[in-house]
């Protein structure tokens, strides 16, 4: 019965190693991707420490044991899954939005935006529909969710596209309440 017990553990270390090298992988990508170089080095290090010692394990015999294959590629794919979620969670860096209002829910719009703490710059336009206000923001990643619920208030069907802004230099953000 005993014998069992540290391969099983084996193939738990191999998961487990590799769910915490790729969720790190991700994180570091993120924050290389912020310009947070020496804490994405740090995070690195740790990274392949941790990726060496999982393929250490997998290749300790040989890959004559496809359990560990197994759960080397499954603890990637968790991995993958895990640092998905713990980066939404983060909300590290800025996100540009803009928003396609009907022509009549423009001012509404910048309005609401305007009285939540969001600077709005409001730009005319012409569409395939007419006239249109196209409205402009910066916001924090983490504050994503209160504009949309904001938008989707005034108009659950307006048009509008969130991009990642990679640098800022000023603007207007809503002040953390404490």
């Amino acid at each position: 019965m005993g014998e069992w017990l540290p391969l099983v553990g084996g193939y738990f270390f191999i998961f487990g190693a590799r769910v915490c090298d790729v969720s790190l992988d991700v994180l570091r990508i993120l924050l290389l991707m912020r310009g947070r170089r020496g804490i994405a080095a740090a995070v690195g290090f740790v990274e392949v420490s941790i990726f060496v010692l999982a393929l250490n394990q997998v290749l300790a015999g040989g890959l004559h044991d496809p359990l560990k294959v197994i759960a080397y590629a499954s603890g990637f794919a968790t991995g993958n899954l895990v640092g998905s979620v713990i980066e939404n969670k983060m909300a590290l860096g800025y996100l540009s939005v803009q928003v396609f209002p009907e022509p009549d829910l423009a001012e509404r719009f910048t309005s609401a935006l305007r009285e939540a703490g969001y600077g709005v710059t409001c730009v005319e336009g012409h569409g395939r529909s007419g006239d249109r206000t196209i409205l402009y923001l910066l916001l924090k990643r983490s504050d994503l969710g209160r504009v949309l619920d904001i938008l989707n208030e005034l108009d659950s069907h307006v048009f509008f596209n969130v991009s990642d802004a990679r640098d800022i230099h000023g603007g207007i953000f809503p002040r953390k309440k404490r």
